[in-house]
């Protein structure tokens, strides 16, 4: 109402508020603003607001005359500047607000294209000073009204409009400067291609100082400017930009940040045609020498070229990689700039590539981590670490880590310090940046790797073949480091499969690393885990692998896990009792290198000796499995007394033992009464020979007819336990044992037969402690059973008592004296089963000595028929010779 009244009369004071609420953030604001302006307006020009369809002479004649009446009353720069603003509304970001604009304009405006062409100047400075206003909404809506413009006078408004956008591109501030790029965005789109080709020289160097803008937001901008000048015109506008870009960037002098201004317009358009422009690019970046802007352009292509740069890693990885290779060596404080340069290139590269194009870096540098130059090797693997490093956030690399497993690991042999320092790192990168959780994914493949390179350096030329190899990887402070994180989180947290392949693997690694660098915290983080979980309900195969490590880890790490032995003692005597047969083994194995570090050694003594008897845990097992857990008790007891004995402190421990065993001499099952002979023979090394001979009259000297199977077993084992250990006899008792083993040798059970053998060989290694005693009190046993055919195992006996003999006595078979039993022997490792040859390969092996080289094969040849010398002179050298150890021994020998 106010309007309608006043309007006309004090338009001077209601018009320039209705031009400012054209502008307003709010839209109803804007949209009430317009309704307003159009009343005034149409009550000035004498005319109503139609918002119906204006198509008609008559509405046509009424806007020219409303035009001019407005023209009259307003003055011409006012209707000019009114009418901007109103046909600025028609282009607005709200549908209410342009279509308000639309029908005021066209209730006012007769010809829309002659009256643009009259308010041009005008319409154009407002539109310049909403682009360069800095508010998006108001810039979006100037962008959108000058492609209005451009769309309908075209030719005519380009020589207005171009100038005016290229003086406020220069002369403004960023706000200016980023609505000019939005201009000419909006330019480009509308304008014909013939318009823009007309214009090419002005636009192309407009867009080339906005790409070179130090704002980021109007490099931005004139990318999307120039994305669309590419779209029109195409390469033709790479031609003219680019070009004198590289120009600017090779010039020595650095005025007015002429390089940075360059590289700042390469990104730019790298960010929007990067196919088109890397292959013209990149080859004059990697121009050698590089130097270090070329290195640092280089790295601000690549963040934003991630989505295509890798097609030319092909390229680009050999290049850097030569560079810094080249750099080596040199000390001059220009190079080491180019060095840093370069290196910050390659981090750059690493962290911008896109997901695509990880499978590609790797592969390159994968292919140079074999090459046969190590300084190439020393920066590949450099390279996987900076990868591991840029990408840790990204998580798009997992796939590939077996990968870079595969190349880091091999290189911890590497005969070049250098590389193996810079595998390590590299493996260590990988430990930190990725969790272990993924890595242990990988254990199982690390560990045929490792096992792999090992056996590799072991059977090459040069190679320490069966002997102790170190891996140079690993023997370096803190060398486990990167990967026994993955080996404790397979062990705690891992199902079945990953802990024993953790817990072996583990052991693996320790053999390989010395003592030097597993002292200390280390022995102890592997320590820890294993016994922790030892305990659970782990299957058999893990159980193994846990007790297995642990002995390692004992021999290893010495007097540093004293303060585990109390937990060592109980894991290992509760694995005594576990229903697998392996398992027991190992314990039994673990608790011999324990003993060296136990001080009290009475209470284990005390367990075993209560578990030989049956009592305890084992009381509760099936009879089988009591049986097997007794036996393995037993054994258990025999190699404490064996490595730990001399430390039993309490006068009882030591004779308990004897009494149990004593006890379970005529024990019903087999396994018993030998593994009861062995704690009898310890026992008696311990006590001396008057235990043993005391215990041989009181129990085992008379062998009758009516003995069972068991009894004389028994009687024979005990028999060559006591010459095993080394108890000195006198002759009575030593003729007793001989005429028992002739007995016993020809006896009807397969087990009192294997006995008499074993004792045979004991006879034998003690004839030296015995007056007026040859080896022709027991050549004839010898030889008869040699000759008589027999069990498979009965052969196998005769060979480790043999075996024991040579152990006892290194010279008992040396000499005329000795020439049929070595004879038999020959004959028996030649013309036997393979089990046979193998046993008898054994005794012929201690017998000549051959460990120690050729002196005991001559001093056979010097006796032996030519016949026999042939034969045992091939059977040396093609089987013997080849034999490390013999490792089996039933000689006791009290450590």
């Amino acid at each position: 109402v106010l309007v309608r009244s006043h309007g006309k009369a004090h338009f001077e004071k209601i018009l320039p508020k209705l031009e400012a609420g054209l502008l307003d953030e709010d839209a109803r604001i804007r949209v009430a603003s317009l309704t307003l302006l159009g009343d005034l307006l149409s009550n000035i020009g004498g005319v109503k607001v139609n918002k119906g369809d204006i198509d008609t002479q008559e509405d046509i004649r009424q806007a020219e005359r409303a035009q001019s009446q407005i023209a009259n009353v307003l003055g011409n720069e006012n209707r000019k500047r009114v009418l901007s603003g109103l046909y600025l509304a028609r282009s607005d970001t709200d549908a209410a607000v342009r279509q308000s604009a639309m029908v005021v304009w066209k209730t006012i405006v007769s010809v829309t294209p002659r009256t643009l062409r009259d308010i041009l100047p005008v319409l154009v400075g407002h539109v310049v000073d909403l682009l360069a206003s800095g508010h998006p909404e108001q810039t979006e809506v100037a962008g959108h009204c000058l492609g209005d413009i451009v769309k309908k006078l075209g030719d005519a408004v380009l020589p207005e409009v171009i100038p005016v956008l290229r003086d406020a591109l220069y002369k403004g501030d960023e706000h200016t400067r980023r609505g000019v790029c939005v201009g000419l965005t909006e330019v480009i789109a509308y304008a014909s291609k013939e318009q823009i080709i007309k214009f090419i020289e002005i636009l192309v160097k407009a867009v080339q100082d906005a790409l070179c803008d130090e704002d980021e937001g109007v490099r931005r901008l004139a990318a999307g400017c120039f994305q669309s000048l590419f779209t029109v015109v195409g390469s033709r506008v790479l031609d003219e930009v680019v070009p004198a870009l590289l120009i600017a960037m090779r010039s020595s002098n650095d005025e007015n940040n002429e390089k940075t201004r360059a590289l700042n317009g390469l990104t730019s358009i790298l960010s929007v045609r990067s196919r088109e422009l890397l292959p013209f690019l990149i080859p004059r970046l990697l121009q050698r020498p590089i130097s270090a802007s070329n290195a640092n352009a280089l790295g601000s292509v690549a963040s934003v070229t991630g989505e295509s740069i890798h097609i030319h890693f092909n390229v680009i990885i050999p290049a850097l990689l030569s560079e810094l290779v080249a750099l080596a060596d040199s000390a001059s404080e220009e190079d080491d700039d180019r060095e840093a340069a370069i290196r910050d290139c390659v981090r750059t590269i690493y962290g911008s590539v896109e997901e695509i194009g990880v499978n590609f870096l790797l592969g390159e540098i994968s292919s140079k981590c074999s090459s046969e130059k190590h300084l190439v090797r020393r920066e590949g693997c450099w390279m996987f670490q900076v990868f591991v490093e840029a990408r840790k956030a990204r998580e798009d690399f997992y796939d590939m880590i077996p990968v870079m497993y595969r190349e880091l690991i091999l290189r911890l042999n590497d005969e070049n310090k250098n590389v193996v320092k810079s595998s390590h790192a590299a493996l260590l990168a990988l430990s930190k940046n990725v969790t272990a959780e993924v890595l242990v994914g990988s254990i199982e493949f690390i560990r045929n790797l490792i096992n792999t390179l090992v056996s590799d350096a072991r059977r090459r030329k040069g190679g320490v073949g069966d002997g102790e190899f170190l891996l140079p990887g690993f023997n370096m402070p803190k060398g486990l480091e990167p990967l026994l994180p993955i080996y404790q989180r397979g062990i705690l947290y891992g199902n079945a499969t990953i802990r024993e392949v953790a817990a072996s693997g583990l052991g693996e690694l320790i053999q390989i690393t010395s003592n030097k660098y597993l002292a200390g915290p280390f022995i102890i983080k592997m320590t820890g885990p294993l016994l922790r979980i030892v305990g659970d309900r782990n299957p058999p195969a893990v159980k193994v692998a846990i007790v297995k490590t642990l002995g390692l880890i004992l021999i290893k790490g010495g007097p540093a896990l004293r303060a585990f032995v109390p937990q060592f003692q109980t894991t290992f005597v509760k694995a005594l009792s576990d229903p697998s047969r392996l398992v027991r083994v190992e314990a039994t194995k673990a608790l011999a290198l324990l003993m060296p570090l136990s001080t009290r050694i009475d209470p284990l003594i005390k367990e075993l000796v209560s578990g030989s008897r049956g009592n305890g845990a084992n009381a509760a097992l099936e009879a089988e499995g009591a049986i097997a857990v007794q036996t393995a008790t037993l054994e258990a007891l025999s190699v404490v007394l064996t490595h730990g004995g001399k430390k039993a402190k309490l006068p009882d421990s030591i004779p308990s033992a004897l009494e149990v065993s004593k006890e379970l001499f005529f024990h019903e099952v087999e396994g018993i009464r030998e593994m009861s002979a062995k704690v009898f023979g310890v026992a008696c090394a311990l006590l001396g020979g008057e235990t043993a001979v005391s215990t041989w009259n009181e129990s085992i000297k008379c062998v009758g007819a009516s003995d069972s199977d068991a009894v004389k077993h028994g009687k024979v084992s005990a028999a060559f336990r006591i010459l095993a250990s080394g108890a000195k006899v006198d002759n009575d008792v030593f003729s007793a044992m001989i005429s028992m083993v002739k007995v016993m040798i020809k006896d009807k059970d397969l087990a009192t037969r294997k006995a008499a053998c074993i004792a045979v060989g004991t006879v034998a290694g003690s004839l030296v402690k015995q007056k007026n005693r040859t080896l022709k009190d027991v050549e004839r046993i010898v030889i008869n059973c040699m000759e008589e055919k027999d069990e498979i195992e009965v052969y196998q006996s005769l060979a480790r008592g043999l075996c024991a003999a040579v152990r006892m006595d290194p010279n008992v078979f040396k000499g005329k004296e000795g020439l049929p039993i070595m004879d038999g022997a020959l004959k028996l490792a030649m013309g036997g089963t393979q089990r046979i040859q193998l046993a008898f390969n054994d005794f012929l092996w201690l017998a000549l000595m051959v460990g120690n080289g050729e002196k005991g094969l001559n001093a056979y040849l010097d006796i032996a028929t030519f016949e026999n010398g042939r034969t045992m002179k091939n059977l040396t050298t093609k089987v013997l010779s080849r034999i490390k150890v013999v490792e089996e021994s039933i000689v006791i020998e009290i450590k």
